[in-house]
């Protein structure tokens, strides 16, 4: 019996260290520090801890370096990274945690649409009814009067939904890759390297770049421990999907969203009106609905959140 629990345990454990990412960006951003600064520090502590697992395990000297390797590491800093933790964040910084944790898992309702129209997913009435629920839950969001504290936040729902939509991409470029020799920690290792490369300059022309360790205060450890939780999540992620399978891992977007926002009301003390429940539900539902019922390969799931 607690053989068969622990794979829900690691389930949970894993959503909600996700979960935790989006309260602690919050903190951070109420404490000064910007998107582009928060995604570059981020992205440091992922190329720093996992380059020293890598370093260990003897793999940094046999990551792939071919071209498709290449273009997959380009696609994953990039589409996987510095671009969709810029809209996170950046969405965070204006609206409450617990409704941009509901924005950040309709990757999978973004993904069928981009695989569809590229040939690459047959069509299915019960998965396009999950997209429309998704689609659903934003409208939810932003009807005017019914989920959001201020009438003009609506603008930042639709940045905050750039980031699952830079993920959806992301996936199906994965999904077609042709690269598949490197594991998923070099995979995020080497695109953890090209987002930085990206965001040092924007963060030091644009603003945004403070060191967390300049100073230690609740913003600039926030900013440590939201790094932390989101690498570590990320690599308990691909040992559950080894153990229990894609389809089974797929249900921490399940976790993730409900723990975002009860952490959100535990720390920043967030309550939502009957609309946000509501959007909440029904993106649950989309993504039930959504989820592909094959199993399907490891490196389709590479998915870098936070």
């Amino acid at each position: 019996m607690i053989r068969a629990a622990l794979p829900y345990l690691a389930l949970l454990t894993i959503g909600s260290a996700w979960g935790l990412t989006t309260p602690l960006i919050k903190i951070a951003s109420t404490a000064g520090h910007g998107a582009l600064g928060i995604a570059l520090w981020s992205s440091g502590i992922s190329l720093l801890f996992l380059g020293a697992y890598l370093a260990f395990r003897g793999q940094v000297r046999r990551l792939p370096l071919d071209p498709a390797s290449l273009r997959l590491y380009v696609a994953v800093g990039l589409l996987g990274i510095a671009l969709p933790q810029w809209a996170s964040f950046t969405g965070t910084a204006h609206l409450p945690a617990g409704i941009m944790s509901i924005i950040i898992s309709l990757g999978p309702v973004f993904t069928l649409p981009l695989a569809l129209s590229l040939g690459m997913e047959q069509f299915s009435g019960r998965r396009l009814a999950g997209v429309a629920l998704g689609a659903l839950a934003i409208v939810l969001l932003i009807a005017p009067g019914a989920s959001l504290p201020a009438p003009g936040l609506w603008v930042w729902v639709l940045v905050g939904a750039l980031a699952p939509l830079f993920y959806a991409f992301e996936g199906v470029f994965v999904a077609g890759s042709p690269a598949r020799g490197a594991n998923p920690v070099q995979v995020l290792w080497a695109g953890s390297a090209v987002a930085l490369v990206v965001l040092v300059p924007l963060a030091v022309v644009f603003g945004g770049f403070r060191s967390p360790l300049a100073g230690i205060g609740a913003g600039e450890a926030a900013v440590i421990v939201a790094g932390l939780l989101a690498m570590a999540a990320f690599v308990g992620y691909i040992a559950l999907l080894r153990s229990a399978g894609a389809v089974f891992g797929a249900q921490v977007a399940y976790t993730v969203t409900g723990s975002g926002v009860i952490w959100a009301m535990i720390l920043l003390g967030e309550r939502y009106s009957i609309w946000v429940w509501l959007a909440l539900g029904t993106l649950f539902v989309g993504l039930f609905l959504v989820q592909p019922r094959r199993v399907v390969p490891e490196a389709e799931v590479i998915h870098v959140r936070n």
